[in-house]
């Protein structure tokens, strides 16, 4: 006969089976439910806001900006508390500022920043029209589904639940959806706001994209992640010049090929494996959620050395690759200037994410001396941004995290990462406001496709993110009535 440890141990393990049944059968199904009336007014919210062309080429966060700040009139928020700031030379750069006052003087205030521009899509390249947002197999289709309407239109949401339900926050919520993140070396709307207009988006800390909670292979949750900190962006230009000549007369030193010398030094070249606060706890965590060689892999990396075995197992992970060390890739080609003619100029442009705690100056010097030609120069294409460390993880941010996560999704842990790519969050950190990446939002990041093709995000996992954003905002806020 079992002991009644062992009945519970067995309850135990039925139990757990049952509950990763029902995330899973949520998370792949379609809506079984009708939506609720205030679920399908932000519905319409994102519906409207994904519908409209925000790209740089043809598009307008202008009308993106003044249709939100529409939707916040509609709610009640006073237009005092409402702005639309469009600099004057970029008429159709346009962004929305909005706050919900809080009752504290001695408490700073929450900032929730979005950016609304998208990256450009060829309507011709796609199986749906990308500007008009598609609801097909459990999923919205549709160019900045999940890159950053998703998160935006969910922020103007939020403010409106508060005003609607007579919610007095603590401390001053603030609205900021912004234009440029996509193409910052055109115009930045955060970077804007903070040399025209600081006052309005002055906070404490600041919630941003670059979160996300990961599904596993079988499409069950396996955590929720908050991103603390992020890599440095530069682009380098590398470029050659030469006499050149006719092309029937070619000579050993050819600008094209000494070009792709230098390329091709720079590709075999890793950048030193290196740990901080944030991804080292990351990667620790990770081998408790993972099996096998890779649960292994991920302990033997954190040695001092790390275990060259494992280090060259895990970085053939993009993901993981990518969090480790700064990286450098060759993404643009020009040279030549006729069919027929040897080249007079040969350039390249090579783009850095550099691992905290190097500076732009730095790298520039790393990729000179990987290089070895003095004849070709390595320039900034835009002048080095300025950086600052991770923000800190402390309790008063992460603890809120972990408990609306516990509250929705039992037994899936909050995971602190590093984000390889970029956000504005780069511009807000260093300018003395913190900022975190936090969504709520489950996805496999390899089938939403961010900046490519038939961009989509689970309509579930988007509901989900809309309620757990919600509870977050509310428990940073504090209720002042």
């Amino acid at each position: 006969m079992p002991t009644h440890q062992a009945v519970w141990k067995q309850m135990n393990t039925i139990n757990k089976t049952m509950l990763g049944l029902c995330i899973l059968l949520f998370f792949h199904t379609a809506r079984a439910t009708p939506l609720t009336d205030s679920q399908q007014d932000f519905r319409e919210l994102y519906r409207q806001l994904v519908e409209i062309n925000t790209t740089l080429s043809s598009g307008s966060c202008t009308e993106a900006a003044e249709a939100m700040a529409a939707h916040l009139r509609s709610a009640g928020i006073p237009e005092k508390d409402i702005h639309v700031i469009v600099p004057a030379d970029l008429p159709r750069q346009g962004n929305l500022v909005a706050s919900i006052p809080g009752n504290s003087t001695d408490t700073g205030a929450l900032l929730l920043l979005a950016h609304i521009d998208v990256v450009e899509a060829k309507p011709e390249d796609w199986e749906r029209d990308p500007f008009t947002l598609v609801e097909e197999d459990g999923y919205f289709y549709g160019r900045g589904t999940a890159d950053d309407k998703g998160m935006a239109a969910i922020f103007v949401d939020v403010l409106m639940r508060m005003k609607a339900s007579g919610y007095r926050p603590e401390r001053t919520v603030k609205l900021a959806l912004t234009c440029g993140e996509e193409t910052p070396n055109t115009f930045n709307g955060v970077r804007y706001l903070l040399q025209n207009h600081r006052d309005l988006v002055d906070a404490d800390f600041a919630l941003n994209e670059g979160g996300r909670g990961i599904l596993d292979s079988d499409g069950r949750p396996l955590y929720n992640g908050v991103q603390a900190g992020e890599k440095t962006y530069q682009d380098y230009r590398l470029e050659i010049r030469n006499p050149g000549g006719h092309s029937s007369r070619p000579v050993p030193d050819n600008a094209i090929y000494r070009l792709a010398a230098a390329l091709s030094r720079i590709a075999d070249y890793s950048f030193p494996v290196e740990f901080n606060a944030t991804t080292r706890s990351y990667f620790k965590r990770m081998s408790a959620l993972s099996d096998g060689q890779t649960a292994a892999d991920l302990l033997a990396i954190l040695a001092d050395p790390p275990a060259p075995d494992a280090l060259a197992r895990i970085t053939d992970d993009p993901s993981f690759n990518a969090m480790l060390h700064t990286t450098c890739v060759a993404t643009m080609l020009d040279a030549g200037h006729a069919p027929n003619a040897l080249p007079q100029r040969a350039a390249a442009n090579v783009n850095c994410r550099i691992f905290p705690g190097h500076t732009q100056e730095e790298i520039r010097q790393t990729l000179e001396g990987i290089v070895g030609d003095p004849d070709i120069s390595v320039g900034f294409v835009d002048p080095p941004e300025s950086t600052a460390p991770p923000p800190p993880l402390t309790p008063e941010i992460l603890g809120p995290v972990e408990a609306v996560s516990r509250q929705m999704w039992p037994d899936v842990p909050v995971l602190p990462f590093m984000v390889a790519g970029g956000t504005d969050g780069r511009f807000l950190t260093p300018a003395g406001i913190p900022t975190y990446g936090v969504s709520g939002i489950f996805s496999d990041p390899a089938t939403i496709n961010k900046h490519g093709l038939n961009e989509r995000i689970g309509v579930q996992a988007l509901y989900q993110g809309r309620e757990f954003l919600d509870r977050l905002v509310k428990l940073y806020a504090g209720d002042g009535s």
